[in-house]
């Protein structure tokens, strides 16, 4: 049976991003999968990692130490070790958010940074080509305030799929295969007359389409990344290696 993780935040439980992701939910339950939820607001989830979580830490706060002494002894909190073991046992993950500030909601930036705990879901042999969650998938289901124009590579709000990157290569790092992000542009408050029924017409489309989405997710295309041997001794990509990303380059 495949399982299908859920991530969702956003802080309105009416929210058109909170309707998505129950989309996704149905439709993965629809195709037999067991389907787990995070639903980080409506979960409380402290986003910022601190000294406070690590009482039995040595030494002055490293998070990536204290992370890892942590997991060595099965001393991360409860709410912590709950998430990672959804995402152990998760085949897929579905990412449904609101762009914020050209990223995503701090809530799930500090979920990456507490979740996604070293020692337990990667350490220092076992990342980007052999990190702990090869042959799992990740999509990014996103909305975004700006048009889909405005949202392109020419746009002035800037390439939504960059802007993206570094969430995307944080999962890269973890051994996720992630796939290119979906998107749900102008969706915001300040829409009326004609433009709110068009919004609530392609909205109401994008939710209904969702299930075929889901049930094709295995041959939805994949963010292409550059692979470990792309790289020498000192980390650098190598000379006639064609990066995959702008965020890489010689």
């Amino acid at each position: 049976m495949t399982t299908t993780l859920i991530i969702l935040a956003h802080p309105e439980v009416t929210s058109f991003n909170a309707n998505w992701a129950a989309a996704s939910a149905s439709a993965a339950q629809a195709l037999g999968d067991d389907v787990l939820w995070s639903d980080l607001y409506r979960m409380g989830f402290d986003p910022a990692e601190r000294a406070d979580f690590y009482i039995d830490h040595d030494g002055p706060f490293d998070p990536l130490k204290a992370q890892e002494q942590a997991a060595a002894q099965s001393k991360l909190s409860p709410q912590i070790v709950a998430e990672i073991e959804k995402i152990k046992k998760a085949d897929r993950l579905i990412f449904h958010f609101p762009m914020w500030w050209f990223g995503p909601p701090a809530i799930l930036k500090g979920w990456f940074d507490r979740v996604l705990a070293h020692g337990a879901l990667h350490n220092v042999q076992e990342r980007f080509d052999n990190g702990m969650c090869l042959g799992k998938k990740a999509l990014f289901c996103v909305t975004t305030g700006s048009s889909e124009l405005e949202s392109a590579p020419h746009g002035k709000e800037a390439d939504a799929n960059m802007l993206l990157w570094p969430s995307a290569y944080t999962l890269r790092y973890c051994g996720f295969d992630v796939l290119k992000p979906v998107f749900a542009h102008r969706v915001h408050g300040y829409n009326r007359g004609d433009r709110l029924v068009e919004l609530e017409t392609r909205l109401q489309k994008t939710l209904e389409a969702q299930a075929d989405l889901v049930a094709n997710f295995d041959t939805l295309p994949m963010i292409a990344f550059n692979a470990d041997d792309d790289f020498d001794e000192n980390g650098q990509l190598k000379e006639g290696v064609k990066s995959t990303t702008p965020f890489i380059r010689r």
